[in-house]
């Protein structure tokens, strides 16, 4: 009889171990589509990623790297979360080719999860290179090229530049505190003495 309630135990605790690992497993959250798609080929890369999720993910945790075809990090900003998505911000020069897309996000249940995907940019796209200024000099009405004439700024700051002029130094005096020193110290040896002498009188006086 005890065997057999034993057996039966083992199996319940078999069974509850069982039903908690699947619970566990159902509450992390599942991928559902990628805006882009994996694998898809887009004329420019978009200015955003976004992940469906099958449920609210959390923002603590949550991050998107989106690597561009030379290895940099094309991601501006932190991640947007609404609903069941999660929506990052892509941003600067965008050049064609393939896109990788990291994304790790906290599960509702607490759990990281994570994964990538990939796109194709085929051409290049977002903001250019800062244009220098023409420093070719136009030619004058008589044919001669002129030349600009160095300007300063108004604005400026001139550099402050140190004085000469020495402060004095004020001598602090000898180490041992100076007269003054002296005098205090001849008061308490003064004072120590009159103690004692008091002392040793009073004990003259209790003998006799």
């Amino acid at each position: 009889m005890r065997a057999h309630l034993a057996r039966a135990f083992v199996a319940l605790l078999a069974a509850a171990g069982l039903l908690a690992v699947g619970s566990s497993a159902q509450a992390h959250d599942v991928l559902r589509s990628t805006d882009p798609g994996d694998g898809s080929t887009l004329a420019v890369a978009p200015e955003q990623i976004t992940l469906t999720f099958d449920q609210p993910a959390l923002a603590l945790g949550t991050q998107v790297v989106v690597l561009t075809p030379d290895g940099r990090d094309a991601a501006a900003g932190d991640p947007v979360l609404v609903d069941t998505t999660v929506t990052q911000a892509v941003g600067g020069p965008l050049p064609a080719g393939e896109y990788t897309v990291e994304w790790r996000v906290t599960s509702s249940d607490g759990h990281p999860i994570d994964g990538t995907f990939t796109f194709t940019a085929t051409a290049a796209s977002g903001s250019d290179p800062t244009p220098t200024a023409d420093t070719t000099a136009e030619p004058t009405p008589g044919g001669e090229p002129t030349t600009a004439a160095p300007t300063t700024s108004a604005d400026a700051v001139p550099t402050p530049v140190a004085s000469s002029t020495a402060r004095p130094v004020i001598d602090p005096g000898p180490a041992g505190g100076g007269p003054a020193a002296w005098v205090v110290g001849g008061l308490v040896a003064l004072l120590v003495v009159g103690a004692v002498a008091v002392v040793v009188s009073a004990a003259r006086s209790r003998r006799t």
